[in-house]
C-alpha cells in the first residue's frame, strides 16, 4: 500500500507535514496515552489518524527494518510486538521536528524536563513513544500502519489554524 503524501498547504500559505507517532507498550501500560495526546494538541498539532493495535512481529520487523542486524533489533521487536500500542498521525507546520522536540531525546536520562521522555522515561529501552525522524520515514511509517481512508484528508483544516499560523 502506498504512503500518503506528507506535505500539503493550508489556506494561509505555510506547508504542513504529516508525521507518525506510536505510543509504545510501556506508555500504554503506564496510562500515559492521554497525557501524550494532550501535549501534542496543546502545542497546536492536529490528530488526523489514531488506532490502538497489537502489532504482529512482521509489522514491527518491517517498521524497524533499518535496524536489522543491530544488537537491539530482536529486543525491540519482542517488546513492540504482541502488546497494545497506539499508532497516530499528527499534522501541522514542521510537525516532524515539533513532535520530536515534544518527545525529547531517545535516552530519557538525557531528555530535557518538560518533554515526554524527560518527564516520564527512565531507560532507552523503555522510552515510551516513537516518532518519525524525517519526511521519508514519516511517509513510510504512515503507509505501514494506516490505510489512506483512515487519515483525515488534508482538505479538513481546523478553524484554530488561523490562531496558530500567520
Amino acid at each position: 500500500m502506498s504512503a500518503p503524501a506528507t506535505a500539503q498547504a493550508v489556506p494561509a500559505g505555510p506547508v504542513v507535514q504529516d508525521t507518525f507517532l506510536c505510543v509504545k507498550p510501556d506508555g500504554v501500560e503506564r496510562g500515559l496515552i492521554g497525557e501524550m495526546i494532550v501535549r501534542f494538541e496543546r502545542k497546536g498539532l492536529q490528530l488526523v489518524g489514531m488506532k490502538m493495535i497489537t502489532p504482529s512481529r512482521s509489522l514491527i520487523e518491517t517498521h524497524y527494518a533499518e535496524h536489522r542486524g543491530k544488537g537491539f533489533f530482536n529486543g525491540i521487536c519482542e517488546y513492540m510486538s504482541g502488546h497494545p500500542v497506539v499508532a497516530m498521525v499528527w499534522r501541522g507546520v514542521d510537525a516532524i521536528s515539533v513532535c520530536r522536540t515534544v518527545i525529547g531525546a531517545t535516552n530519557p536520562t538525557k531528555a530535557a524536563m518538560g518533554t515526554i521522555r524527560g518527564d516520564f522515561g527512565m531507560q532507552t529501552g523503555r522510552n515510551l513513544i516513537h516518532g518519525s525522524d524525517g519526511p521519508e520515514s514519516a511517509a513510510r511509517e504512515i503507509g505501514l500502519w494506516f490505510r489512506p481512508e483512515e487519515i483525515t484528508p488534508a482538505s479538513v483544516v481546523p478553524c484554530i489554524n488561523k490562531w496558530l499560523y500567520e
